[in-house]
């Protein structure tokens, strides 16, 4: 490995051992620090942040035969949770696994075939990485699903999956972008929204609702979000034309056909009236459901108004390129809700699933 001669043999990170509850994070001053394979980059991590998939993958939740929302059984692992599919890809999660798909750091050595130059770096780590599936369509490998993660002092990474910053745009917060950012690109792009959108984003106070929220607004299209009571000031401060609290009816609220496109994060028992407010043509795009993955829907709603549903996972080439630009032009800066060290992560994971918070809430290991 080229780079720093004061990196240290042992770190500390968090561990997750096991599908569980909080007991299974287990935080570690003895960590071995990582070295960069040929091809990849070793990162000092400077911030990491809390995102639903960290909940998500230790509980299991990823798992078909989970149907409860994700804030039921966040505290243990579902009792009926299938350890051969509770992961992204649908494969068993390998333990002991540093989790963590935010990495905001600074590259400190490179292994082989990679340039020296990159040393000293400031960078992201993209979430969903490419090259390790060969740039395939529609095929992923998540940072601390399938790999380890950014919960740590130091983590390893592609280099073509790490992107460099403009030094006069860097500040610990932007560790809360990856994850969130690109998940809310991401559903921008895959259902084509342009300024003549009206938009409906539900979820709209979290990380991904609030960057969905502001990514929309850059492309110019009109913005209706849903957000929990309370919240409703901050949710208009990120740039949204209209916000409604959570549960209130959407129907009496906006009225038949009268978005264009729906971004939903939420699921549940709300879904039921969703597809009813899109237009003709409308489109509806997921890449969550925190309030329960099963829903009901009348197929007849779907093919007799042309209307397009998406899944979204898997992000298009320039996804990620997309969010680095924005930053280095000025254009995004996340919001903090809290900020824990990383030796407090339990707290940080009680404090994210209280949702009573508009935003992100930053780790710094």
């Amino acid at each position: 490995m080229m780079g720093s001669s004061d990196i240290p043999d042992t770190m500390s990170g968090v561990l997750l051992t096991g599908h569980g509850g909080l007991e299974k994070l287990e935080y570690r001053t003895d960590l071995v620090t990582p070295s960069p394979a040929s091809g990849e980059v070793l990162i000092r991590v400077i911030s990491t942040s809390v995102n639903n998939t960290d909940i998500n993958t230790r509980i299991g939740w990823y798992s078909k035969s989970v149907t409860g929302a994700t804030n039921m059984q966040a505290g243990s692992a579902p009792q009926s949770v299938e350890d051969d599919d509770a992961s992204w890809s649908g494969v068993p999660l390998q333990f002991p696994r540093i989790q963590g798909a935010d990495c905001f750091g600074e590259i400190v050595g490179v292994g082989d075939d990679v340039a020296s130059s990159r040393v000293g770096e400031t960078v992201l780590v993209r979430s969903l990485m490419r090259s390790p599936v060969n740039f395939r369509p529609f095929e992923i490998a998540t940072f601390g699903s399938e790999c380890d993660g950014g919960f740590a002092e130091y983590a390893v990474a592609p280099t073509a999956d790490v992107f460099v910053l403009d030094k006069s745009r860097a500040d610990r917060s932007l560790g809360a972008i990856p994850c969130a950012y690109s998940t809310a690109e991401g559903m921008l792009s895959r259902a084509s929204i342009c300024a003549d959108d009206r938009v409906l984003i539900l979820g709209a106070s979290g990380g991904v609702g609030s960057a969905a929220v502001k990514l929309t607004k850059l492309r110019g299209a009109k913005v209706i979000a849903v957000a929990g009571a309370g919240k409703e000031d901050a949710v208009a401060a990120f740039g949204a034309d209209r916000v409604i609290a959570r549960g209130k009816s959407l129907t009496s609220e906006l009225g038949p056909r009268s978005v264009t496109v729906i971004v939903d994060l939420v699921g549940g028992d709300g879904f039921t009236e969703l597809p009813d407010l899109l237009t003709r043509g409308g489109r509806y795009v997921t890449a969550g459901a925190i309030a329960g993955p099963i829903v009901s829907f009348d197929l007849r709603t779907l093919y007799l108004n042309d209307q397009t549903f998406f899944g979204s996972t898997a992000q298009d080439e320039g996804v990620f390129e997309n969010i680095i630009r924005y930053i280095n032009d000025g254009f995004l800066v996340p919001e903090i809700a809290a900020t824990f060290p990383l030796s407090e992560i339990h707290k940080a994971q009680e404090k994210f699933l209280e949702k009573s918070f508009v935003g992100k809430i930053l780790l710094i290991p």
